[in-house]
């Protein structure tokens, strides 16, 4: 006990700091870092701090603006484009993994309570985490991208559905009739949706248009707005979260709500390092070592079965299995709304601080282990690819090329519709050239489509689908991927298939241009460097070598 808060807190963000670098290091979220700091400095650890008052603000605080946030940034957009799908596997994961886990925690000599909390604290997966590690790997805009992040939102929605039924099941005192209590939740929520419904319509959008003025107003309204919704929300029955989420969700279809959520990410993420704090220095080490062995049964269950529930119901939805393997990776983690789950339990009664342990320690297992799997996820399935067969039809009729045009005769085959690619098709088609383009991003493919292209969804690092396309038929193939591992790859499966005509490959600098010359490309482009080149020759275009000063 270091005696001062003040002094407390500083030595919890210095710890955490020193945490976050190893684990930025090693690769791993944040997340894990601040969980083992709050173990390292609770009174199982160092005895260094202890719970406050001040950290379990700071902590709450951080959940309701995490709720808020994900309320925000709801974007039901996302689940249209990426059809049932996405409502399918979302669903679909969160009841097998529900009832699967329910069984298992049973077989353990769980209570059906302490069970029902664990299964459902297994079904969940950290959007934050999902999105940040297919952010690094420029692959939130892939079909499997999209999917994936079309089954977190589901969840999201239906983790916010399961705080309402269980803080509604522990208010419900002995005595009390539950359908009665059941049913006044049920009328509390309705009122409170129309009133949220009300102000989305008539008040927020003109009072946010006035404090835009002000950045720095508009952020305090921000955060005041989801402290209040979160307040509200406690007040009329339901959980801070639930409150916090809806107000979230309130201002999401405003024109700010972009800048708003980017501003409040950073505090959301510096208020939330308490709650993990506040948690690992709850647990007590040595009842974790205990209950290892039961982690790691519940954590081969989501590392497993998880990302295979969604492979097969992705397969029988008519995908590949190579989107599917890639999709389900996702779900091999629990969420940081699974502790908050089991924090929520725990607050209810529910809940004994042991399997509050117990879902923690799954989560650092699940979390450390899944991101390595998501990050090396390609390796990975060209080890796994031959035993996948089974989670695909005969016709992956979902992903059978979206095409426009004659393909009978290519001339060029691009890869890539970016702003620099879509610039060279255009140039291409005004010169007359039949081209054929790929993309892996859907609307990209859909919105050249329309435009009288020649277009095949598909993933260039895919070794399959280059053995796909029409390679006989083409005299050139162009990446304007400016990115050096995936050209690698192009070059790779285009070698494997024998392809005999010429290849043209971006460039992000110098460095990488001579790197594909020495691998025998016949044209190297650096869009930057060429079109700066262009530049130049338009605006100066004789060399005056004749005088000295130029």
């Amino acid at each position: 006990m270091l005696g001062s808060v003040f002094l407390e807190i500083g030595v919890i963000l210095g710890l955490a700091a020193i945490g976050g670098f190893i684990a930025q290091f090693l690769r791993q979220p944040l997340i894990v870092a601040f969980i083992a700091i709050g173990i390292l400095v609770g009174p199982s650890g160092l005895g260094m701090v202890s719970h406050s008052s001040e950290i379990e603000l700071f902590a709450r605080l951080g959940i309701a603006l995490l709720l808020f946030v994900v309320g925000l940034k709801l974007d039901l957009h996302i689940i249209r484009t990426v059809g049932p799908v996405a409502l399918a596997s979302g669903l679909g994961q969160v009841l097998f993994t529900s009832v699967v886990g329910y069984l298992i925690a049973l077989l353990m000599g769980m209570s059906p309570v302490t069970a029902l909390y664990v299964a459902v604290a297994l079904t969940f997966s950290s959007t934050i985490i999902i999105v940040k590690l297919l952010s690094d790997k420029r692959e939130v805009d892939s079909l499997h991208g999209r999917i994936a992040v079309g089954f977190l939102i589901v969840q999201d929605i239906v983790v916010v559905l399961v705080m309402i039924g269980l803080t509604a099941f522990g208010q419900a005192e002995e005595g009390i009739n539950i359908g009665r209590e059941a049913l006044v939740i049920l009328l509390k929520g309705a009122l409170m949706l129309i009133g949220v419904a009300l102000l989305m319509r008539y008040v927020l959008p003109r009072l946010l248009q006035r404090m835009a003025h002000s950045s720095e107003l508009l952020m305090l309204f921000a955060i005041a707005w989801a402290v209040l919704g979160a307040s509200i929300g406690d007040l009329l029955g339901f959980s801070k979260e639930v409150g916090a989420f809806l107000a979230g969700i309130s201002i999401a279809s405003t024109a700010y709500r972009e800048q708003v959520a980017a501003r409040l990410v950073s505090l959301r993420d510096f208020l939330l390092l308490f709650f993990f704090i506040e948690l690992g220095a709850s647990l007590d080490i040595l009842n974790l070592g205990g209950q290892l062995g039961t982690a790691m049964i519940f954590s081969l269950f989501v590392l497993v079965g998880n990302p295979l529930i969604v492979m097969a119901i992705m397969g029988y939805m008519g995908y590949r299995k190579r989107t599917g393997f890639l999709a389900g990776l996702t779900v091999a983690q629990i969420s940081e709304f699974s502790l908050i789950l089991a924090a929520l339990g725990l607050s209810l009664g529910h809940l004994e601080q042991d399997t509050v342990g117990l879902i923690t320690l799954v989560g650092l297992i699940t979390i450390s282990v899944s991101t390595y799997m998501i990050l090396y996820s390609h390796p990975l399935y060209a080890r796994l690819a031959p035993w996948l067969s089974i989670f695909e039809r005969k016709v992956a009729y979902r992903e059978l090329s979206t095409t426009a045009g004659d393909e009978e005769k290519v001339d060029i085959l691009l890869i890539g519709l970016g702003r620099f690619g879509a610039s060279v098709a255009t140039n291409l088609r005004q010169r007359g050239c039949r081209l054929l383009a790929v993309d892996f991003d859907p609307q990209a493919v859909q919105y050249h489509t329309r435009d009288g292209y020649a277009v095949r969804y598909g993933d260039a690092e895919d070794p399959e689908f280059i053995a796909s396309l029409p390679l006989s038929r083409a005299t050139w193939v162009v990446s304007t991927v400016r990115d050096r591992a995936i050209n690698r790859m192009i070059l790779h499966g285009l070698k494997e298939q024998g392809y005999k005509g010429k290849v043209a490959i971006s460039a992000a600098g110098s460095y990488d241009a001579k790197f594909f010359e020495q691998a025998g490309v016949d044209m190297v482009l650096v869009p930057y460097t060429d079109a700066a080149r262009e530049a130049a020759a338009q605006l100066f275009p004789q060399k005056k070598a004749d005088n000295p000063q130029v």
